[in-house]
């Protein structure tokens, strides 16, 4: 289980002053009080329910639009490389990754084929994807075409945040992969991903941050659309090179 910042209030957070039990108006309070703080607390979700929550909430999307932030950790770079961009998502299977800064690039999926545009090497890659090969990444994660209970053991975690509002859960693939296991951080209002962490058998990490979520708005056709300039390097498949 991953290290749990300790609280520095833990301890001092006692309600000052003294009861007086003996007092008849007095003498039910802690009754009362116990009720009122039992139907006022939310008690939070256990990994089960939280990773039930998200698919639901998941499978309930027509589209989503979010900015995001991937940041990928290597065990022998200390500075990490960051890259960000913008996520829309048209349900059944159609995602665009919007790459714009440090460097323009697109990641198009939809009907089992993938297309790579690398604008700076003015270079397009399509290539077949078969879907069971993303149910571990972050794609599978989105678009959830499989229960998350058959793909991972599911467990409880706790790692930093600068957030509240969130739940925090362990994934750990049932049919080992490339990564040893994944922590996920669920927004408790919307049960939709916060941040996804994927941790790698060696040591490094692949870390993917969303904010500016939008859920069920119209996406233009276009967006799920590959233009490329003329000119522009395609190659398909099957390795067959076109100019």
């Amino acid at each position: 289980m991953e290290a749990i910042p300790e609280d520095p209030d833990a301890g001092r957070n006692g309600i000052p002053g003294r009861l007086c039990y003996n007092c008849p108006m007095k003498r039910g309070w802690p009754f009362v009080l116990g009720a009122l703080l039992l139907a006022g607390t939310a008690f939070p979700a256990t990994p089960d329910e939280a990773a039930a929550n998200l698919e639901k909430a998941l499978r309930g999307l027509r589209t989503l639009q979010a900015k995001f932030e991937q940041s990928y950790y290597s065990v022998s770079v200390t500075k990490p490389l960051r890259e960000r961009g913008d996520l829309f998502l048209q349900k059944p299977d159609r995602m665009r990754w919007q790459y714009r800064s440090p460097q323009e690039k697109v990641f198009l999926y939809g009907g089992g084929i993938l297309q790579v545009y690398l604008a700076e090497d003015k270079q397009l890659t399509r290539s077949l994807v078969r879907p069971e090969a993303y149910d571990s990444d972050i794609v599978g994660i989105f678009l959830a075409s499989k229960s998350f209970r058959d793909l991972y053991v599911i467990e409880d975690t706790r790692f930093p945040t600068d957030t509240g509002r969130v739940r925090q859960i362990r994934l750990t693939p049932k049919v080992e992969g490339d990564y040893s296991h994944l922590l996920l951080e669920i927004d408790d209002r919307t049960w939709l991903p916060r941040r996804a962490i994927f941790l790698e058998w060696a040591g490094s990490k692949r870390e993917f941050l969303f904010t500016d979520v939008r859920t069920n708005i119209k996406l233009p056709a276009k967006t799920f659309e590959l233009k490329v300039p003329a000119g522009c390097e395609v190659i398909d498949e099957t390795g067959t090179v076109k100019r």
